[in-house]
């Protein structure tokens, strides 16, 4: 079973972002979970939303989950939280910065030995969709460290998610995802 934590803050997509990859790989057969951990707080709290993944149904109902995928949408949160916990020895980070992998690193140590992907999504958001929501891009890196699916094929079932979404928006989202599939180191 692949399992995936997303860390971000209320209002930056991840729960819609847990939800439309769960939404893709649904269509494709899997059998997926998208669920998310927050109480009552305002936008800008942290929070974590999560997927599972299987070939055969999930019968794990738990919150907590050993993550093959780290997913940190808001850069702040490498420094706040706890982002490798309960980690497996191989687990994969994906992290929004503006800084290099190697700036980074030296910022975050406990990183050093660890797999880990850097992007600025947050900067690809603002420039593709209009608007600093960076769950889209992230879908798009982790098309590309996972290889679940080829980035045609992701666009094509973002492409129906979206289809409520005007033209407009659709475009900006597919943008979104493969210039992050194309900038992820």
């Amino acid at each position: 079973m692949l399992q995936i934590r997303w860390h971000s803050r209320a209002g930056q997509g991840a729960v819609t972002g847990a939800k439309a990859l769960a939404e893709v790989l649904a269509a494709e057969g899997k059998f997926v979970q998208a669920f998310s951990v927050y109480g009552a707080e305002k936008r800008g709290a942290p929070m974590n939303a999560y997927n599972r993944v299987a070939d055969e149904e999930i019968i794990d109902h738990s919150k907590e989950v050993h993550p093959d995928y780290v997913l940190v949408i808001d850069p702040s949160l490498v420094f706040s939280g706890n982002i490798t916990r309960n980690e497996k020895p191989n687990t994969k980070y994906i992290i929004t910065t503006d800084l290099s992998k190697e700036e980074l690193l030296k910022q975050a140590p406990f990183l050093n030995g660890k797999e880990v992907y850097v992007l600025d999504c947050i900067t690809i958001s603002q420039e593709t969709i209009g608007r600093a929501i960076p769950n889209t891009p992230m879908l798009g890196a982790l098309m590309k460290v996972s290889g679940i699916f080829s980035l045609e094929e992701f666009l094509e079932g973002m492409k129906k998610i979206l289809k409520k979404f005007p033209q407009k928006v659709i475009d900006g989202n597919n943008q979104a995802i493969s210039r992050a599939y194309n900038e992820v180191k």
